[in-house]
């Protein structure tokens, strides 16, 4: 592959990013919860000086640490660059979240149907993302990522280490919030709903819309 096929690769990934990060700000925005990933995150800049992006970058490194602990007895070459590969994209991905929380600042829904449209807007658009960021396989996001690891570490499969881990995210969420308010902060109904209709969303548009052969029309270097 070729230095030009690879940064089309690359480029394809970031806008995935982007759009992944529109997506989590919208659903953030529509004051109806957030999404499993987002949760911890979500829930820390509630009740610290630090903003959303700043803890999803914190958050991924320590998932990056965890990854790192989970393959110390099996790790190749590779594993160890497709993990470091995460720490730039983790940045951006951040920056990404902080700079459309900026952009959205004064987006503030004026009755339960706007925040409800906020919310299956942010679906649709994460999941666009989503398949943006697996279409060129170059790279994983650090939560993804640690799922991988830790379903091969403990033999597990995927989709089901997948549910547990976003299970495990949403508790810490709730009992952080906890600790701080006495209340929960950040988790609704939006996020049962983002986390049961997105995966399906993303499978329709991998499968129908937005297929490899769309794509490779679009960017011929994506094979």
């Amino acid at each position: 592959m070729d230095i030009k096929d690879l940064l089309k690769k690359y480029s394809v990934f970031i806008l995935g990013l982007y759009f992944l990060a529109v997506g989590i700000v919208l659903i953030v925005r529509s004051a109806l919860g957030t999404t499993p990933i987002s949760s911890v995150n979500y829930v820390l800049s509630l009740n610290t000086p630090f903003s959303l992006g700043t803890w999803t970058f914190i958050v991924n490194l320590l998932l990056i640490m965890g990854q790192f602990w989970l393959i110390r007895k099996d790790r190749s070459r590779q594993d160890t660059i497709e993990i470091l590969l995460q720490i730039p994209f983790s940045f951006i991905f951040s920056a990404f979240i902080d700079f459309n929380m900026a952009l959205t600042s004064n987006l503030q829904p004026s009755g339960y149907g706007m925040s409800m449209a906020l919310l299956l807007t942010g679906c649709l658009i994460q999941s666009v993302g989503v398949v943006l960021e697996i279409k060129p396989k170059v790279a994983m996001m650090s939560a993804e990522a640690f799922v991988k690891y830790a379903s091969r570490c403990y033999n597990k499969e995927f989709g089901k280490f997948k549910v547990y881990f976003d299970v495990t995210l949403v508790t810490l969420a709730i009992l952080i919030s906890l600790i701080f308010t006495q209340g929960i902060e950040g988790i609704r109904e939006g996020s049962l709903i983002a986390a049961c209709i997105t995966g399906y969303i993303v499978s329709f548009l991998n499968q129908r819309i937005m297929t490899r052969k769309t794509l490779y029309k679009l960017l011929p270097g994506l094979k």
